[in-house]
């Protein structure tokens, strides 16, 4: 799967919107508001973050074409880091214990303030990651940031298609039967 037409054609028929909607999401006409950079940052965040090897290792051997070695580590980074505070700020918002939010979080996250690449992008792709595992909070947060460094609502969509078409793709990927038999054995 090192192409973007080999990644569509091991999706299955029932995904035939998603080959479709792939495609469309990772280019500049479909994800309008977005650089190319930036559309491929955050296809490999999204992919880091939907946690299908497969897809992942696609995904970057992809976005190596269009991203320099910067790039691809922010993208990393940023599935990395929101991964624990999706989580983190996750329980704060939803344990209906506002006195939990008001405490210091007392976990590591230098990354955010010096992420190696354009605060902006670095909290746009923060954002994809965040709409992935379904941080209210931090989806909150990252879209106003990214919105106060300029960005529109265009750019913000164009992230979360991207995103959720990503997470998508990995988590039918996910599902395919493996050609030795694997995911048989591990039903069993």
């Amino acid at each position: 799967m090192s192409t973007l037409d080999a990644i569509r054609e091991a999706l299955p028929e029932y995904a035939r919107d998603l080959k479709l909607n792939l495609s469309s999401v990772l280019s500049p006409a479909g994800a309008p508001g977005l650089t190319e950079t930036q559309i491929w940052a955050i296809g490999l965040a999204s992919a880091a973050a939907s946690r299908n090897r497969r897809l992942l290792a696609a995904l970057d051997v992809l976005a190596a074409a269009h991203l320099d070695a910067a790039q691809r580590q922010a993208a990393h980074a940023a599935a990395a880091i929101m991964g624990m505070n999706n989580v983190y700020y996750r329980f704060t918002h939803l344990v209906e214990d506002s006195e939990y939010a008001t405490l210091p979080a007392r976990l590591r996250m230098n990354v955010i303030g010096n992420p190696g690449i354009a605060k902006a992008d670095f909290e746009l792709l923060s954002l994809a990651v965040s709409a992935i595992n379904g941080c209210g909070a931090c989806i909150v947060a990252h879209e106003r940031q990214v919105r106060q460094h300029g960005l529109g609502r265009e750019a913000v969509q164009s992230a979360v298609r991207i995103a959720a078409t990503v997470h998508a793709v990995a988590r039918v990927l996910e599902n395919l039967p493996d050609a030795d038999g694997a995911q048989e054995a591990r039903a069993a």
